[in-house]
């Protein structure tokens, strides 16, 4: 299994991603089934699938620049009161202030930043971490989203 540590919740796993399509679906059923697990209700199931699924596309579209043999590297740790992610590229990083506010009227036909705003809007917190090519996602239960 790809490189991946010992299941049980709260512990941390990590998995390298090598096949876009193919790798982001199989963690994400592993995380569904452990967030179900730990008591996440299906709403909050779809908050973290859907913002985990933008930040390891971004990681593989925009970091990787689609470049076939570059890795995304995903670290989860899942307990009942809190599910983080850390996806990490091999690229070189990037300023995300720097990327144009989708809801702007000037911006609205420009098809970057809206993965931002998904992971924003349904996540508790998002970080980028120096040099911006590492996201970190945070859903706390209970909490209200919206980073």
């Amino acid at each position: 299994m790809n490189g991946s540590s010992p299941n049980s919740a709260g512990q941390t796993r990590r998995e390298v991603l090598r096949e876009q399509r193919t790798d982001i679906e199989r963690v994400q059923d592993q995380v569904s089934s452990l967030l179900a697990s730990a008591g996440y209700d299906d709403a909050a199931r779809f908050a973290i699938r859907l913002a985990m699924e933008e930040a390891l596309v971004n990681a593989f579209r925009h970091g990787n620049r689609g470049e076939s043999g570059r890795e995304v590297m995903l670290e989860w740790r899942i307990s009942a009161e809190l599910a983080e992610f850390i996806v990490q590229d091999e690229g070189e990083g990037f300023d995300p202030e720097a990327v144009p506010d989708p809801t702007l009227d000037e911006n609205l036909e420009i098809p970057s930043g809206r993965g931002i705003m998904l992971m924003r809007a349904y996540m508790h917190e998002v970080e980028y971490l120096p040099p911006g090519n590492r996201i970190r996602l945070r859903y706390r239960r209970g909490g209200k989203a919206g980073a």
